[in-house]
């Protein structure tokens, strides 16, 4: 199976750029789509009914803002939308879909914002995330996480760690998160194939970073321990355009 992982920074402005050609040619058995900006009532067929996948969307209450998707060639025995927690689910962050042999979680997680002024709604985010994950493996549940989780976790994430030590996504604290979350038993898994800096899947469009490589690893996935062995490869599509971020992705052989 191949997944990938996508924040788009609004699907219709990705769908002018190219989207579905791509889509058609990577041809992956799941897409994960991020800050689609859009409800599926917005949205022409050619987005929404893709042939050979499924689609379920999760949109936030405020128009054109968060939101995700996701796109299955084979259909899942559930979807969830959200976590249970409204303050969190009316801002259309998170799908969590059974897809047989795992549980996948698509999120959208908060931005700490400007000033850091929502770090502590992003903090508890994670807290409610974790618990959320960890409930399906208690009853024995694989899980794959993928998403952008708006924070790099290691200075080896980002071009210019001391520049951004004060800075959202890379504070103390949101970087300890990501490592409590994979020390309770999460595996990063581009880092798993990839322990080399130079690898980022954002890039802020104000200051042209992109053409200079200056970016960020903020898009990952995650697999519960049990499925390492079922790793086959991780991999971020840098070439991809059409976005600020670019897609991330793993294959994985049952």
């Amino acid at each position: 199976m191949r997944l990938i992982s996508w924040n788009v920074n609004g699907i219709r402005a990705v769908e002018k750029k190219g989207f579905l050609k791509w889509f058609r040619e990577e041809s992956p058995d799941v897409l994960c789509l991020q800050e689609t900006k859009a409800e599926k009532a917005q949205l022409g067929a050619g987005l929404v009914d893709v042939p050979g996948y499924t689609s379920f969307w999760c949109s936030a209450q405020k128009k054109g803002y968060s939101g995700v998707a996701v796109y299955v060639k084979k259909a899942p025995l559930s979807v969830e939308y959200g976590i249970g927690q409204e303050r969190f689910d009316t801002e259309g962050r998170t799908l969590i879909l059974d897809l047989g042999r795992f549980v996948l979680f698509n999120i959208y997680f908060p931005n700490g914002g400007a000033g850091n002024k929502r770090v502590p709604f992003k903090m508890d985010f994670y807290e409610h995330f974790l618990k959320a994950a960890e409930g399906f493996r208690k009853h024995g549940r694989s899980v794959i996480v993928c998403g952008d989780v708006n924070t790099a976790h290691e200075e080896v994430d980002l071009a210019r760690p001391r520049e951004n030590q004060k800075n959202t996504g890379f504070l103390p604290q949101e970087r300890a998160w990501v490592s409590k979350f994979v020390k309770a038993g999460y595996c990063d898994t581009f880092r798993h194939f990839c322990p080399d800096g130079g690898h980022y899947s954002w890039w802020d469009y104000k200051t042209a970073a992109r053409e200079r490589d200056v970016g960020w690893r903020i898009d990952y996935f995650f697999v519960s321990r049990d499925l390492v062995p079922k790793l086959t490869e991780a991999f971020i599509l840098k070439n991809v355009h059409g976005s600020d971020h670019c897609p991330v992705g793993i294959d994985i052989k049952f």
